[in-house]
């Protein structure tokens, strides 16, 4: 089985961040690639930047059709995940979906800890349905750049906060793509379960292929049919066309 692990802002440190958590959690057999888009933010921390993040996203993963069994999206606002179910042949999964939807299955409230203002991810967690289970979601005072010039610093935030959400949460997903792996780093001095998106994403993926469900054949995702376009890359354009 091969999982594509597609980060949709262009820093290949968090696409490597993500992929060496991805290998850690493979089941044998699965084999991890990796993908960073060609254009777009360094990072996504704007609705501007998720627009634009999301066509090279959709760009990067139709050069994968045929080539992959499955995809985890490396990008914590679950950047243009919806589309990408539409347009790709085979099964999609969110990184922050995937650990918030794990969270419901150990308690019935989680937490959402990630990185800056936390605004998005409250608008993301109601989107995918699951405000009624989420009991916080907050965010911390530092940039992802910050995260990887020193972890040892973030890591001792992200722990202050962690500790002050257990008093309402029964489990904290930590969101943000670099971030992925800190679950293994920080469980041991955690009160309660934490959650990396990129591990419950490979997870859910392993279990989706297995599955092995079809494809939507009507209703918003079925795949497009005939659609026109101009300036897509060719495999872009190919998938919208239906081809």
């Amino acid at each position: 089985m091969r999982i594509l692990i597609a980060n949709a802002n262009t820093t290949e440190a968090v696409t490597e961040v993500c992929v060496a958590a991805a290998r850690q959690a493979a089941a044998p057999g699965t084999t991890i690639l990796g993908a960073t888009p060609a254009f777009g933010p360094r990072v996504i921390a704007t609705r501007t930047e998720n627009a634009i993040a999301a066509h090279g996203l959709l760009d990067t993963l139709a050069g994968h059709i045929g080539q992959v069994e499955a995809v985890v999206l490396a990008v914590s606002h679950d950047t243009a995940l919806d589309a990408a179910r539409q347009m790709m042949p085979c099964p999609v999964i969110g990184m922050t979906e995937a650990a918030c939807l794990t969270a419901c299955t150990l308690g019935s409230r989680f937490a959402v800890l990630t990185l800056g203002d936390a605004g998005a991810y409250e608008e993301l967690v109601a989107h995918h349905g699951l405000t009624a289970r989420c009991s916080e979601v907050t965010g911390i005072g530092i940039t992802p750049q910050e995260v990887l010039r020193d972890p040892a610093e973030a890591q001792a935030r992200l722990l202050e906060a962690i500790g002050r959400l257990a008093v309402r949460a029964h489990s904290v997903v930590l969101a943000g793509a670099v971030l992925a792996g800190m679950d293994r780093v920080l469980q041991s001095r955690a009160e309660v379960p934490l959650l990396d998106g990129i591990a419950c994403g490979v997870k859910l993926a392993e279990a989706m292929v297995a599955l092995n469900l079809p494809k939507p054949r009507t209703g918003p995702f079925a795949p497009p049919q005939g659609r026109e376009s101009i300036g897509l890359s060719a495999p872009l354009a190919a998938l919208l066309k239906g081809g």
